[in-house]
């Protein structure tokens, strides 16, 4: 059920009865020279197609705009930055509490929209309400450690393929991605880390400052498949519906009391 194809009507008689709601929100931004810039909205918005079927659940429309500084050099990313983004999903989750909403089920694509995402829900819970955030690329790595992957690499890539194949560029699939070191003794370790002497440190850097390419992780993009993309959205779409009924069950009063 979609919340943007019923009545007004028909969205009172639905909060009437039930008090759960599903939003997805995802980012447009790089995700290397071979993926869309949207593969963090694509993909949540396919799980949600998914499991309309499988859940009574309230869908709303997904943000499609995300937190996504670190990545602002590369043509056609757009980010809204956290403030902004905490401030548009705290008035959309603020509109549907006044509706009858009271447990919100974000699915979320991207994880630099994880600190406003979680900042709207400690504020739902003080108003007696809760939020489940669901990071599916986490999720999918727990579903099964072997789909684990980093930022554009083997993991999403897969998903992609898994939806549409046409949307990854073949020609720049088997592009390295070698990131830039601080110095000898000082390794570069990811998206705004380091590593010395066997030691992770944060040290903030913008994407285009360590990498030419765009994609970050173990997880090389070559390695993906359109069956290990069709396997992890389908054993993912089938967790979210399972958790989103196992949510609906939970006691608000007792989850959100403050000792």
């Amino acid at each position: 059920m979609r919340l943007a194809e019923l009545t007004w009507p028909q969205a009172e008689r639905y909060f009437a009865q039930h008090d759960t709601v599903v939003i997805g929100v995802g980012s447009i931004e790089c995700h290397g020279r071979h993926m869309p810039l949207g593969t963090d909205t694509i993909i949540p918005d396919h799980l949600l197609a998914d499991i309309e079927g499988k859940t009574d659940a309230l869908i709303c429309p997904t943000l499609p705009y995300g937190a996504t500084e670190y990545l602002g050099d590369f043509p056609g990313t757009v980010n809204l930055g956290p403030e902004l983004l905490y401030q548009v999903l705290s008035r959309v989750c603020g509109e549907l509490y006044r509706h009858g909403a009271r447990r919100f089920v974000i699915l979320n694509g991207h994880g630099g929209n994880r600190q406003s995402i979680e900042r709207v829900g400690f504020e739902l819970q003080r108003r007696g309400a809760l939020l489940a955030l669901l990071n599916w690329w986490l999720m999918a790595w727990d579903l099964n450690p072997a789909w684990k992957g980093g930022h554009g690499g083997g993991e999403e890539t897969a998903a992609i393929l898994g939806i549409n194949p046409d949307l990854v560029d073949q020609s720049e699939l088997h592009a390295s991605a070698e990131l830039r070191d601080l110095s000898d003794e000082i390794k570069a370790d990811g998206m705004a880390a380091a590593r010395y002497k066997g030691v992770q440190i944060s040290v903030p850097r913008v994407t285009a400052s360590l990498t030419q390419n765009g994609w970050i992780g173990p997880d090389h993009p070559a390695t993906a498949t359109e069956q290990w993309g069709k396997e992890m959205l389908a054993a993912s779409s089938a967790y979210i519906a399972d958790f989103i009924r196992a949510f609906q069950k939970v006691d608000l009063e007792k989850a959100c009391r403050i000792f």
